[in-house]
C-alpha cells in the first residue's frame, strides 16, 4: 500500500461538499478557483468529491482539471447507491462522472457511505466487480469505500472484499468513544486489515471548530479546529484528512496546520478529553450538516439548519435571537416547520450519524419555535 501514500504526501484533503456559495446559493466558481490555486500552490493535491455532492464534480472540472496538469492533483470520487437503478447502473454513473470531472481516470474510487441499509444495492449492481473492472481498464487507480456503521460490519466487508485498498471513516475526538459512530472501533478494524485510512468529518461538520471560548479554554492559544485536525491526522495509517472548506480563511488556517503537521502532546490530549466531556454535558446534537436527510423529506424540513440552531441555543445567552432566526427561516420558505414532520422515518434511515431525527424535531418546536 506504499504507493497510495506516495500519491498524497501532504495529508490535508480538500473536501468539495461544502464549497463557497454566492448570494443565490450557487457554488461561487471564482472563489473556489482562488482557494484551489492557494491549496495547490502550497503543495497540497488531494480533492474529494462524490456523484451525490451537488455541483462538486462539475466544479472540480472548472477549478482543477481544466486548469492544472494531470500529475499535479489526485481526485477521489464515489459511486452513490441512492442514484443507482435498473436504468442507471454503475457504468452509466461512472461515464457521467468522467464527463463531469473532465478526466480520463479517477485516482481513488469509492463505494459511497456503505452501511447495512445499502449493502444490498451495491450487491444488486455488482459494484465490487465493476470497480475491479475499472481498475484493470486503467479508468481508476485505487478502489475503496466510505463507511458509516459498526466495527463488526466493517470487519465483515473487509474480510469478504480484500480488493478494497483503502477505507474512508468518520473519525474525530468527539466520536472516538461514541456508542453510535464508534470511531475508535472502526479505526482499529481498518488497522487490523492493514488498510490505509482517509478521515472524514475530523471537525464533525464544523461543530468542533465553532465551540464557545469558555469550553475551549484548555486549548490555550490553539484554535479548536487545529486541535481537532491534529488529533485525526496524528493517528497511524492515515492517508488523508478531509476538510470541507468554505472560505479562504479556513483554507489558510488548515494548510498552515499541515505545514508541517505536529502531533498532539500528552498535555494537549488531556485538554482534548476535557473539552470532549464539556461538549457531552451540553447534550449537543451531533449533526455534521451532510444534508443526506434532505432529499427524501416530504415536508421539505431543513433538518441540518434546525439542528444547528438547537445547538446554538444550548450554548448562547440570547435565546430570542435563535427563535427569530428559526421563525424567519420557516416564514421565508427556506424550511418546513419542525412541527410539520409526519414521522415517516426516511431521514433516519439514511442519516450517517444514526440520529433520532423525528424525536429531535419534536423537541425543536418547543425549544426554538
Amino acid at each position: 500500500m506504499d504507493d497510495l501514500f506516495q500519491l498524497n504526501k501532504k495529508k490535508l484533503g480538500f473536501g468539495l461538499m461544502r464549497l463557497p456559495k454566492d448570494g443565490s446559493g450557487k457554488i461561487n466558481a471564482e472563489e473556489t478557483m482562488r482557494m484551489v490555486d492557494r491549496f495547490i500552490e502550497q503543495g497540497f493535491s488531494y480533492f474529494d468529491a462524490a456523484y451525490s455532492y451537488p455541483g462538486a464534480e462539475e466544479m472540480f472540472r472548472i477549478a482543477v482539471s481544466s486548469r492544472y496538469p494531470r500529475d499535479s492533483y489526485t481526485l477521489a470520487s464515489k459511486m452513490s447507491s441512492g442514484a443507482l437503478s435498473d436504468d442507471f447502473k454503475p457504468d452509466k454513473m461512472f461515464e457521467e462522472q468522467l464527463r463531469r470531472t473532465g478526466l480520463d481516470y479517477i485516482d481513488f474510487y469509492l463505494l459511497h457511505s456503505m452501511q447495512s441499509e445499502n449493502l444490498q444495492i451495491f450487491d444488486k449492481y455488482d459494484a465490487w466487480s465493476f470497480g475491479q473492472k475499472l481498475k484493470k481498464e486503467g479508468k481508476i487507480r485505487h478502489l475503496g469505500f466510505s463507511f458509516h456503521d459498526s466495527p463488526e460490519l466493517l470487519d465483515k466487508i473487509l474480510s469478504e472484499h480484500p480488493e478494497a485498498e483503502f477505507v474512508q471513516l468518520q473519525i474525530n475526538y468527539l466520536d472516538w468513544d461514541s456508542a453510535k459512530v464508534q470511531s475508535a472501533g472502526v479505526y482499529e478494524v481498518a488497522r487490523k486489515h492493514n488498510k490505509p485510512i482517509i478521515i472524514m468529518e475530523p471537525v464533525k461538520g464544523g461543530l468542533l471548530a465553532n465551540l464557545q471560548s469558555d469550553i475551549t479554554k484548555p486549548f490555550g492559544s490553539a484554535s479548536p479546529s487545529s486541535m481537532a485536525l491534529r488529533f485525526a491526522a496524528g493517528l497511524d495509517g492515515v492517508l488523508a484528512v478531509l476538510s470541507g472548506m468554505s472560505t479562504m480563511e479556513q483554507l489558510e488556517e488548515n494548510t498552515k496546520i499541515f505545514s508541517p503537521l505536529e502531533k498532539l502532546s500528552d498535555e494537549e490530549m488531556k485538554a482534548i478529553h476535557f473539552v470532549k466531556e464539556s461538549i457531552k454535558k451540553l447534550q449537543v446534537i451531533e449533526c455534521t450538516g451532510c444534508g443526506y436527510c434532505l432529499s427524501g423529506c416530504p415536508q421539505k424540513i431543513s433538518i441540518p439548519d434546525i439542528f444547528k440552531l438547537m445547538n446554538e441555543e444550548a450554548v448562547i445567552r440570547d435565546k430570542n435571537s435563535i427563535r427569530k432566526r428559526y421563525s424567519s427561516m420557516v416564514k421565508d420558505g427556506k424550511s418546513g416547520a419542525a412541527s410539520s414532520c409526519i414521522r415517516c422515518g426516511k431521514c433516519e434511515r439514511i442519516c450517517p450519524q444514526k440520529l433520532p431525527i423525528r424525536n429531535l424535531l419534536s423537541k425543536a418546536e418547543g425549544l426554538i419555535g
